[in-house]
């Protein structure tokens, strides 16, 4: 190995050597208290995503529901305790107990239709 490339060498490694002699300098005058509360910033910094990303899995798998439209039967997914609508027929639909309900505002009767046989009136 020349002069030169252990020159190289030093100069790559220059700014982790001031900055472990810088940590070093703090602990020894006392401040041991703020390098660790430091490393527990970039430890959380680090550690904050990933526990987002599992509690946002976790937070969907429970409010993801995959149900027919009452109407149609067309399947897709929606939210729970939601409202939407059904991008087969456009009918309003609410989403409660993981199942697709029919929207009807307060007051409105929804009927359902009984087919009635033509021959039965005839006689």
């Amino acid at each position: 190995m020349s002069f030169k490339s252990f020159q190289l060498n030093l100069l790559n490694l220059r700014p982790w050597l001031t900055l472990l002699a810088v940590i070093w300098l703090l602990a020894s005058l006392g401040l041991g208290w703020l390098v660790n509360s430091l490393l527990i910033i970039v430890g959380l910094l680090f550690l904050a995503p990933i526990v987002a990303f599992f509690g946002f899995r976790w937070w969907l798998q429970r409010n993801l529901v995959a149900d027919q439209c009452p109407v149609c039967r067309y399947e897709f997914t929606g939210l729970n305790n939601s409202q939407l609508q059904c991008p087969n027929c456009g009918e309003s639909l609410l989403v409660q107990n993981s199942h697709f309900q029919r929207f009807t505002p307060e007051g409105t009767i929804d009927v359902k239709a009984v087919e009635v046989p033509a021959k039965s009136l005839e006689d």
